[in-house]
Order: structure tokens, then C-alpha cells, then sequence
């Protein structure tokens, strides 16, 4: 359970419903002091509508640590919005342990993969199929009780069966694999939705490769890109994106110290082409889009990842001049996302089980948060029941 001290920020007014509801449009700019703890709660009810899960697998993502951790005012890291008290905990599969009276697709026993973006289906971004855009979103494990807890209620528009995933997979790992599916989600939208996709033969660059950048060197490689190119820091994650197909992986720091920018190495294994696709997935902002629009195509797209409460830098008559664009993306619900993964995952054509690199028991909860702040993991995995 996330917890927190609401004190809006002396730059930031709080609206009336944001004070109300105790939901923080910007949440680093309300919520200090966060507290994370173990706590004994009731099951919860469920509408008709609704699935009681009882969770399996959880993931640790990168939102989790933005409510853990705290800048130096105090302030929760997460800039979307943020309701606390909150149970956190948002990537996740489980077994369908009892049915609301209106479901009709999932019966008790069902595993099932759950999407963290609940959008309301009535506002104009809804009825335009912006789902994940919604003016009155929910976030799972942000806005609303997430999943890392016995049991958790879902809605049955929300809910994608993945028992087909026994194909490939038994046992812990099968739900392990299926948490994989929002982050990998979240990619899968990022590059293939939003940003329209791109030609086989292109040249991808991804700058972070946690989890979802890990994906989206996985999904370029799967899709037919010529050649991926991976930036971060951090050694371990570097390893793991060369085994999910990244043709050369640089450390940002060994080439600072080499005098080397990321934008000079990208152009040199282009030969002063550039990429087609930058993605940028490590909420680093200020840094990655000097770099990246110093390296991209003509016609290259810049797409934006990795959320982050920080301001960049561009030069706007470049993007006129080479034609480029630049895509912000959230989330994973519409257009079949959830869908197309599970299949992927189910055939074998995406192999992804590499990403994750820790394992702990629900007992460990804090102290696997506390380890996954080092972000040498790929993805830390929860094992719930």
C-alpha cells in the first residue's frame, strides 16, 4: 500500500475535484513524504461488471518506483495522476476466482492478463478511440487499488484470457511471461500504433532499455528492422537487450568518458544517415532528444516513452526541414494491443522470458522494491500466491 502527505507544491494550485477526489492530476507536484507498507485489507467487492482475480505474478515497473522514491523536496517522482492511499501494482495475470453477474466471457479458473488503463468510454477521447487519452482515466496501482494483493476486482472489458499462453509455457512461468504483456504493451502501442510502425530494413535507436525499452528492441527486431542500436547505463540491462536482438549497445556514460556523444555513435553505424525510429524510453529527456534529433532521418520519428516531470531542448526548424515528428505515447488499450501480444507470446515468435531477472515472494515485497531502486534488473517479478 502506497501512502503519501498531500502538499501541493507553492507553484501548483490543487482544483477542487482534485481535492476531493485526493487525486493529484500532476502527483509530483501534490503528494510528499510517500510510505510504502504491508497491510491487511478486506477482499474486495465487485460490481457486476467485474472479475475477483486472485493474482499471480505482479511486476515492479518504473511508474512503482516513481511512487517509492522522492526528489529532493520530498515529492513523489510520478507526474501523472496519483490517489493515495493506493495498492499499488499494475502489471499483472492471475485466476479468475469469481464472476460478476453480468460477465459473460470468463468463467471461474480463467487466467487472465489485466489492462492498467480503465478509460471511461464516454468522453471524446474515448468515443475517438483514444483510449488511452481518456479525460477521466483510472490508473491500476496509481488512481485506483492495483494488484499487488491476494485479490484484486477488474473490469470484464479490461480482462484478456491467456490460457492459450500454455502453449509455451507452465506453471509460474506461464504468469510471469503474461505480466509481461502491459509492459511489452506499452511498446507494442508506442512503436506500431502511435508512431504508425516502420519499414522493414529501418534502423531503430532506443535509448533506456528497462522493461518497456527491452520490448521495443525485442518487437523492432521481431518486425524487421535492419538495425537496433541500445543506449543506457547500466551495464546488465545493456546485456540483456544484445540477447533480444540489439545489434550494438552502448553504455552513456563509458562513451562520455570517451568523449563520444550517443548522437556521433548512431551516425557513424549509419554513415551519416541517421535512424528512422528513436525511441525514447528512459525518461531522460533533457539528454536523449538533443541526441536524438541530431541523429535522426530524414523522415524519422522521434517516439516518447519515458514519462518524466522535465522540460527538453529541440531545434523546431529541423523538424520542418527533415520532415521529422515526434509521437507521445501512453498506455496500451484499443486497437487489439493486448491481443497481438498474446498471440505473439503464445506462437513463440517473441521471447521475452530474458527480461526478467528477479524473482521474489510476496514476503519480500519491500525489500525487492528497495533492490529494484538500483534499476540493474531487467524486470523484478512478484510472486503474489
Amino acid at each position: 500500500m502506497a501512502d503519501g502527505q498531500w502538499l501541493p507544491r507553492t507553484d501548483y494550485t490543487a482544483s477542487a475535484v482534485e481535492r476531493q477526489q485526493r487525486r493529484a492530476v500532476i502527483g509530483s507536484k501534490v503528494w510528499r513524504n510517500p510510505t510504502f507498507e504491508v497491510r491487511d485489507v478486506p477482499v474486495p467487492e465487485i460490481d457486476d461488471d467485474e472479475l475477483l482475480i486472485r493474482v499471480v505474478s505482479c511486476g515492479i515497473c518504473g511508474s512503482d518506483l516513481h511512487l517509492y522514491e522522492q526528489d529532493n523536496d520530498g515529492y513523489v517522482l510520478f507526474s501523472g495522476p496519483v490517489r493515495l492511499p493506493c495498492i499499488i501494482g499494475h502489471e499483472y495475470t492471475g485466476v479468475v476466482e469469481r464472476v460478476g453477474r453480468r460477465v459473460s466471457n470468463f468463467r471461474t479458473g480463467r487466467k487472465v492478463a489485466v489492462e492498467s488503463i480503465y478509460w471511461c468510454g464516454v468522453c471524446t477521447a474515448c468515443k475517438s478511440g483514444a483510449f488511452n487519452q481518456c479525460k477521466s482515466v483510472e490508473l491500476v496501482g496509481i488512481t485506483r487499488d492495483g494488484a499487488m494483493a491476494e485479490f484484486v476486482a477488474a473490469k470484464e472489458r479490461h480482462c484478456w484470457d491467456i490460457d492459450c499462453l500454455d502453449q509455451r509455457y507452465q506453471g509460474q512461468e506461464l504468469f510471469d511471461v503474461g505480466a509481461l504483456i502491459e509492459p511489452i504493451g506499452c511498446a507494442y502501442n508506442g512503436i506500431f500504433v502511435s508512431g504508425g510502425g516502420f519499414k522493414p530494413g529501418a534502423t531503430v535507436v532506443v535509448y533506456g532499455v528497462g522493461p518497456i525499452g527491452l520490448a521495443a528492441v525485442a518487437l523492432s527486431r521481431l518486425a524487421g528492422a535492419n538495425l537496433i542500436i541500445a543506449f543506457d547505463c547500466i551495464d546488465t540491462r545493456l546485456d540483456i537487450a544484445a540477447t533480444l536482438g540489439a545489434d550494438y549497445t552502448f553504455n552513456i556514460n563509458t562513451l562520455a568518458k570517451n568523449s563520444v556523444t550517443a548522437a556521433e555513435q548512431v551516425m557513424a553505424l549509419t554513415n551519416g544517415g541517421g535512424a528512422e525510429v528513436q525511441v525514447e524510453a528512459a525518461g531522460a529527456a533533457a539528454y536523449t532528444f538533443a541526441q536524438m534529433q541530431q541523429s535522426i532521418a530524414t523522415s524519422g520519428k522521434i517516439i516518447y516513452l519515458g514519462r518524466a516531470a522535465s522540460t527538453a531542448t529541440l531545434t523546431l526548424d529541423r523538424l520542418v526541414t527533415e520532415a521529422n515528428s515526434i509521437i507521445g505515447s501512453r498506455g496500451h488499450s484499443g486497437a487489439g494491443v493486448f491481443h497481438y501480444v498474446i498471440r505473439l507470446l503464445a506462437s513463440g515468435r517473441l521471447n521475452v522470458g530474458e527480461i526478467i531477472t528477479a524473482r521474489y515472494p510476496f514476503k519480500d515485497v519491500l525489500s525487492a522494491f528497495q533492490k529494484s531502486t538500483d534499476r540493474h534488473d531487467g524486470k523484478c517479478m512478484i510472486a503474489i500466491s
